[in-house]
């Protein structure tokens, strides 16, 4: 099976120091790099403005930098495919980079493009070329009215390589930034994209390769992965023509309790849903006659439970469980004695954390942050990004676990390897109950027989498209927990094509 780690996400201090390095070896590739680049950026521009439906109408806004000089080739090149396209300029063109000046000469030499002022246009687009990865600090003027103006337009935003006004390396938006609906990033993704505010203004992201030599990517220093979604295809469980539900995948899962049967129907459904043959829920008796028809129940008996794990393939434990002296003590003995993968969840961490309780081997934890917190020992997650996730990596070191740390994004850790970064996902999915699904997700997938960190990140990704899916049916502000159940069968057939 293919590696699933893609596209290195690298400090922009970095990805500046190896691009110094082609440049040091031949400085022409500097005019041919960008040339590069705004050739890729305007291919995805105008697949963006083609799947949405858009005027074929663009607004460059152009800065001091070579982010607008690629902006600037971007341009042209829409202009030969027939589009409008205006511009506004932050600064007089002779006072930004040379490649910007040649870069902006040559577009206004051929076409009949209107520099604007405070006029936007109705239709159409606007791409971002402001300021680049290497800004840093707060937004001065005139550039934070230019960013109002921007963030204030009903039109879509492209920006380019970065959101203008993110910092790069920190995520750290000092006064105000560029809110973009894409992003196209140029070589390797920013770690500032993924922390601090850093993904609230990149939103989507795209890639455009300009040119950079392997030698010197392979050279960078990353500090995460982005996944490669093709190779992720590969992992999809493939389905034998004369399977019974036992070979479809057996699950067993601790869930469930008084006023939390939510937690119990969610997950179980979504293991179904995803393609498991039989899922067997350990619940109060009172919950069992309201739980979905096609779950099998059964009282919490550890001889029962035992006894069941010979056959199952996986057990999810923690959903809506409970806090209690006694559910703690079942879960206790199951964590020490159970041989099965597991995939655990809500109470159980929560369970875990506070009475360092075992955790087996082959276990996928999916905490958010605040729950991770309690695994480390921590009060609050406030912490440094850096120092958090270091922390995280050596906790599943010590505990050989996978470590799925939802939020926008999800992180995925394994031990020996660098974070992999999950860009899925919408805001209408932070809402009571998805990360039941998500549970239920990736149990489903241990039980077809995927290894944990290929579970975790299909289960990941899977469930971060139905929420993009059922987000774009109903709006990020209408989304609820069952609307992903339903969109599964959507994101597995996104995979498969």
């Amino acid at each position: 099976m293919k590696s699933l780690y893609g596209t290195k996400v690298v400090l922009a201090l970095e990805m500046s120091r190896v691009e110094k390095l082609e440049f040091n070896k031949d400085p022409t590739n500097e005019e041919a790099f960008m040339i590069n680049a705004g050739t890729s950026i305007a291919q995805i521009v105008d697949q963006f403005i083609s799947t949405n439906n858009l005027k074929k109408h663009c607004v460059l806004f152009i800065g001091k930098g070579n982010n607008g000089g690629d902006a600037y080739v971007c341009g042209s090149i829409l202009l030969k495919k027939g589009y409008t396209v205006d511009v506004i300029q932050a600064f007089p063109l002779e006072q930004c980079s040379a490649l910007n000046q040649k870069m902006g000469k040559e577009f206004f030499s051929h076409n009949k493009s209107k520099i604007l002022n405070d006029h936007l246009p109705d239709k159409g687009l606007i791409i971002d070329g402001l300021l680049g990865t290497g800004f840093k600090g707060k937004v001065e003027e005139p550039l934070a009215t230019i960013i109002d103006k921007i963030n204030s337009s009903s039109l879509p935003v492209i920006s380019i390589d970065i959101p203008s006004g993110v910092d790069g390396n920190t995520g750290q938006v000092a006064t105000k930034a560029v809110i973009a609906d894409l992003t196209i990033f140029l070589g390797m993704a920013k770690t500032g994209f993924f922390i601090a505010s850093g993904y609230n203004h990149v939103q989507k992201l795209a890639y455009a390769d300009f040119g950079l030599g392997k030698e010197y990517i392979e050279e960078a220093n990353e500090d995460f992965f982005l996944l490669d979604e093709n190779a992720l295809k590969e992992c999809l469980p493939k389905i034998p023509f004369t399977r019974h539900k036992y070979q479809a995948g057996y699950v067993l899962a601790f869930t469930g309790s008084s006023g939390m049967r939510g937690a119990a129907c969610l997950s179980s459904l979504s293991a179904l849903r995803t393609g498991s043959g039989m899922v067997r829920l350990f619940v109060p008796e009172n919950l069992q006659m309201h739980l979905p028809l096609e779950v099998v129940c059964s009282d919490r008996d550890q001889t029962i439970f035992f006894e069941e794990a010979k056959r199952a393939k996986v057990a999810y434990l923690g959903p809506g469980i409970g806090r209690d002296e006694k559910t703690k003590e079942f879960l206790q003995t199951l964590l020490e004695k159970i041989e099965l993968p597991c995939v655990i969840d809500a109470d159980a961490l929560f369970l875990i954390g506070k009475h360092d309780l075992k955790i087996p081997k082959n276990s996928i934890l999916t905490p958010h942050r605040k729950e991770m917190a309690t695994l480390l020992g921590q009060e609050t997650s406030d912490l440094d990004e850096k120092v958090f996730f270091e922390k995280c990596q050596a906790y599943v070191e010590k505990h050989n676990a996978v470590l799925v740390l939802k939020g926008a994004p999800t992180f995925i850790f394994q031990s020996e390897h660098k974070p992999l970064v999950i860009p899925k996902g919408d805001p209408g999915m932070a809402t009571a109950g998805t990360g039941d699904v998500l549970t239920g997700i990736i149990a489903s997938f241990v039980s077809q027989g995927l290894f944990p960190f290929h579970a975790a990140v299909l289960g990941a990704t899977v469930h971060g498209i139905c929420g993009e899916i059922a987000a774009k049916e109903k709006t990020s502000y209408s989304v609820i927990a069952s609307d992903l159940i339903e969109k599964i069968p959507e994101a597995l057939a996104y995979l498969k094509v």
